[in-house]
């Protein structure tokens, strides 16, 4: 026998058991991002390998340790994209979309990582994104948080997430802050993991973000972030807290958290649960003003967030809200004999064109009435219409429920299409 061939490490196959709860919580996004009036974008999967470097930043782990880059035919080093925010600005860009206008967007699609495997991160996986360009205001980051928040309630689970805000401030405002916290990491070099070392030069408010309980015990006496924000940046956090106090959207403020792409500045957020150990976080984001110029736009104010849908999958898992999530099947239309297929496959078309929104399935491939009945029942349909010889010399159909106690019953061929829309 030929060697079976293994799915590749890190790349996950999403079965027809698994896919309903994938469904659900893609009609969830969708109709979520719909009633705020976002539109959708797609882009390209692969994308210049530049796009990455400039915009999420050379010294961070997605860059240097975990892009799935390549080079093609023509020697352009090409990259299966991370991350949704970059091409979101490529196309914004290259098509003329964000200078001196508004766009509400989202987007949903695969990403790759070359990270380590565990539960619930995968090395290609599903990424849902909201982007907002063209306004800089306080009221448009406290909208995209609503956004969030309805998202967790209707998927049943607002009571098990909390929301973290910080600001970083401006560009000014974070290099003096970032000169301060050099300083004072150098104080205490020889202590600091080999990471927040090497990061303390390139790229030291990351160290503000070390796991590492050591250098955490060390940071608790650095200085302050905002301690060095000016006037502009702390009216528009303050105006934030307040719109979403009106709101009733409870938050906590986290001076630790900085996020792990270099375009964030003011606003940043996550939101993050304990139903899934250490790996908290669920959703993440903030505002990314200088984004757009950098990757050769005009200066366009810009807020938006994205998360992992495997780790929202996992997360009603966890808290077992997934058990009434099927791949139901309303009607299951059984044949019993030879001479009654043509009329069984006229009454599954007829039920198909006249009720769009029932599910049909039609019994295929023979079999004895218990085999039928058997696939039936597997099937999840609530009921099993029994087409045999009797029932087609006398113009009818046998109506069998599956899920209750209730009597089978004979209905007219002609009244089927009612009576099936009176149960169901």
């Amino acid at each position: 026998m030929a060697k079976q061939i293994q799915a590749i490490r890190g790349m996950n196959d999403i079965l027809p058991t698994q896919s309903p709860i994938w469904q659900k919580v893609e009609a969830v996004l969708r109709s979520s991002v719909s009633a705020f009036g976002y539109s959708e974008i797609r882009t390209p999967i692969v994308e210049s390998t530049d796009l990455f470097k400039r915009s999420i930043g050379e010294v961070t782990d997605i860059v240097e340790k975990e892009m799935y880059t390549f080079e093609d035919r023509n020697g352009d080093s090409l990259t299966l994209r991370p991350e949704g925010t970059a091409s979101t600005v490529r196309a914004g860009n290259e098509h003329g979309l964000l200078y001196n206008q508004e766009q509400r967007l989202w987007y949903m699609g695969i990403m790759f990582r070359h990270e380590r495997p565990q539960k619930g991160r995968y090395r290609q996986f599903h990424q849902f994104g909201v982007e907002v360009y063209g306004i800089g205001t306080a009221d448009i980051d406290a909208e995209v948080l609503m956004l969030s928040a309805r998202l967790w309630d209707q998927l049943g689970i607002k009571d098990h997430v909390a929301l973290e805000l910080n600001t970083l401030g401006d560009p000014a405002e974070r290099a003096a802050y970032r000169d301060a916290l050099i300083a004072f990491l150098e104080q205490h070099k020889d202590k600091l993991d080999e990471d927040s070392q090497r990061r303390m030069y390139s790229n030291p408010l990351r160290v503000l973000d070390s796991k590492d309980p050591q250098v955490q015990a060390i940071l608790a006496d650095a200085p302050a972030l905002m301690d060095y924000l000016g006037e502009d940046t702390k009216t528009h956090f303050s105006t934030l807290c307040e719109l979403l106090d009106a709101v009733d959207i409870q938050y906590t403020i986290n001076p630790r958290l900085v996020r792990g792409l270099d375009y964030y500045n003011r606003t940043v957020f996550e939101w993050v649960t304990t139903s899934l150990g250490s790996q908290g976080t669920v959703l993440a984001g903030g505002r990314y003003d200088g984004l757009v110029g950098q990757l050769g736009g005009k200066d366009t104010p810009a807020v938006g967030f994205a998360m992992g849908l495997e780790r929202i999958v996992l997360l009603l898992e966890t808290l077992a809200l997934t058990n009434d999530i099927a791949a139901e099947v309303d009607v299951y239309v059984t044949a019993m004999g030879d001479n009654c297929l043509v009329e069984a496959i006229k009454v599954a078309a007829e039920l198909r064109q006249q009720l769009p929104t029932l599910k049909v399935m039609s019994h295929c491939g023979g079999g004895n009435f218990k085999k039928q009945m058997k696939r039936a029942d597997k099937s999840g349909a609530q009921y099993a219409l029994i087409i045999g010889e009797n029932e087609v010399a006398n113009n009818q159909v046998a109506i069998k429920p599956l899920r209750n106690n209730n009597e089978q019953q004979l209905v007219a061929r002609t009244e089927l299409v009612t009576k099936i829309a009176e149960l169901i």
